[in-house]
C-alpha cells in the first residue's frame, strides 16, 4: 500500500501523522485522498471506522491557501459532538504541521454573537451542523464565494428531510466550480441520488462499506425487559471493559441507568443527559481520558465520534434495523484492534439478532451469566 507522501500528502503533514503512530493509510485514504488532491467531487463511502475523516482531511489541510484569510472550506455534520471532533483532529494536525490553518466550529446552542466574534479571526474551514451554517449563511455573516469545498459528511443523516433543505441551500450559495464531497459509512440508494443530484459528475469511492469489521465479536444475552440494568452491571463487572458505550434510545432511562451505575460505583457519563454543548463536551473528555470508563449515549449523539480504545459496545436498546447495528458496533475495534459487541434482549427482541446475522453476514453467539463470569454458549 502507497505512503502518504505517495498519495500527494505534504511532507509535514506525513510528520504530524508519524507523532500520533499513524504511518500507513487505510484502503478508504488511499483511494480517495488522491481523487480529492485533484478536485474532483466524489462520493466516499466505507464502513465505520476506516479513517473516512482523515481520507477527506488531509486533502483538505494540503488544498487550504493559509496565506489566503478567507473561508476556504465548509464541513457540514449532523452534531454537535462530530463538529467539535473535527475540528479538534483539524487544528492538531495543522498545528503540528505547522500549517497556520484555522478552523472554526459553527453549532446550534451556542451564541451566535460569540461565533460572529471568533469568525473576525477568518478561519479558512469551518464545520458545523447545516441550519447553523445556513443561518450564517443566509444572513450575510458568512460570504461563500471564496470556498474551494465543500464536504458533506454522514450524508445517510444530512440528505433527508430538513437538513437536506439546508445541505442543498448552503451548496447553492456556493460558485459552481467548488468541488463537492460526500461522505458516508454506507451506500443508500435514496441518498446516493440525492448527491447525485447536487453533483452530476460524481467518483465513486468505496473500501467495503456496509461490511461489519471481522475484528469485532458480537454476543446477546436474554434477560426480561426490567432485568437489563442488571444484567448490564453484570456484564461490566464480569467483562471488564477499557471503554464502553451503551445505546440507549431514550433520555429519561438514560439518567436512570446512569444512576444505578453510579450507586454500584461504576464511573459514567450520561451523552443523553447533557443539556448544553459545555456538558457534552466535558462528558466527551471525561471518557477518553479515562475518568468514565462507559458512556450512555444515544444513536444520534454517538454518530461520527472517533473515541481510541472502545473495548466494549453494549446494545441496552436494542437497534431494530441491521444498518443502526453496524453504526454501532463500529464503536468499537478502531483501526484494527479487537473488539467486543453484546446486545441485551428480552425474548421477543432475540429475533432481531438472527436479522443481523442474515444481513451482516455475522455469527451473534449467545452469552448468558454465571457465577459472575460471562460464558458462550457453543
Amino acid at each position: 500500500m502507497a505512503a502518504f507522501s505517495e498519495l500527494g500528502i505534504l511532507p509535514a503533514l506525513e510528520s504530524a501523522l508519524a507523532m500520533d503512530d499513524i504511518t500507513d493509510p487505510t484502503p478508504i485514504q488511499s483511494k480517495a485522498i488522491p481523487v480529492l488532491l485533484a478536485g474532483a467531487d466524489a462520493y466516499v463511502s466505507s464502513e465505520t471506522g476506516t479513517g473516512k475523516t482523515l481520507a477527506y482531511l488531509l486533502p483538505v489541510l494540503a488544498r487550504v491557501d493559509a496565506a489566503q484569510r478567507a473561508l476556504q472550506v465548509v464541513i457540514v455534520v449532523p452534531t454537535h459532538e462530530l463538529a467539535m471532533q473535527i475540528c479538534d483532529v483539524g487544528r492538531e494536525l495543522a498545528q503540528k504541521a505547522g500549517l497556520g490553518i484555522r478552523f472554526q466550529p459553527l453549532i446550534g446552542g451556542v451564541s451566535t454573537k460569540r461565533q460572529l466574534e471568533k469568525l473576525k479571526d477568518k478561519p479558512q474551514v469551518i464545520v458545523g451542523t447545516p441550519g447553523r451554517i445556513d443561518e450564517l449563511i443566509t444572513g450575510r455573516k458568512i460570504k461563500p464565494h471564496t470556498v474551494k469545498s465543500v464536504i458533506v459528511d454522514e450524508v445517510d443523516r444530512l440528505l433527508l428531510g430538513e437538513s437536506l433543505a439546508e445541505v442543498r441551500s448552503i451548496i447553492k450559495s456556493t460558485l459552481l466550480e467548488r468541488q463537492l464531497v460526500f461522505v458516508s459509512a454506507t451506500q443508500r440508494a435514496e441518498t446516493t441520488e440525492e448527491a447525485e443530484a447536487l453533483a452530476s459528475d460524481l467518483v465513486q469511492v468505496s473500501a467495503g462499506g456496509d461490511q461489519v469489521n471481522t475484528a469485532i465479536e458480537h454476543f446477546y444475552i436474554e434477560c426480561e425487559e426490567r432485568d437489563k440494568a442488571e444484567v448490564l452491571r453484570k456484564l461490566l463487572h464480569a467483562l471488564e471493559p477499557v471503554r464502553a458505550i451503551v445505546f440507549m434510545h431514550r433520555s429519561a432511562n438514560a439518567e436512570i441507568l446512569a444512576s444505578k451505575l453510579t450507586h454500584h460505583k461504576i464511573p459514567v457519563v450520561d451523552l443523553h443527559g447533557a443539556k448544553d454543548n459545555a456538558q457534552r463536551k466535558k462528558a466527551m473528555d471525561d471518557f477518553r481520558a479515562g475518568e468514565a470508563k462507559v458512556l450512555i449515549a444515544s444513536d444520534i449523539a454517538a454518530r461520527g465520534l472517533d473515541i481510541r480504545g472502545v473495548s466494549h459496545v453494549f446494545n441496552f436498546d436494542i437497534p431494530t434495523q441491521s444498518k443502526d447495528y453496524l453504526h454501532r458496533v463500529g464503536r468499537t475495534s478502531r483501526a484494527g484492534s479487537q473488539g467486543c459487541a453484546v446486545s441485551i434482549m428480552t425474548a421477543q427482541e432475540v429475533r432481531l439478532a438472527k436479522r443481523y446475522q442474515s444481513d451482516l453476514r455475522i455469527e451473534v453467539r449467545v452469552g448468558r451469566l454465571a457465577g459472575g463470569i460471562f460464558h458462550v454458549d457453543n
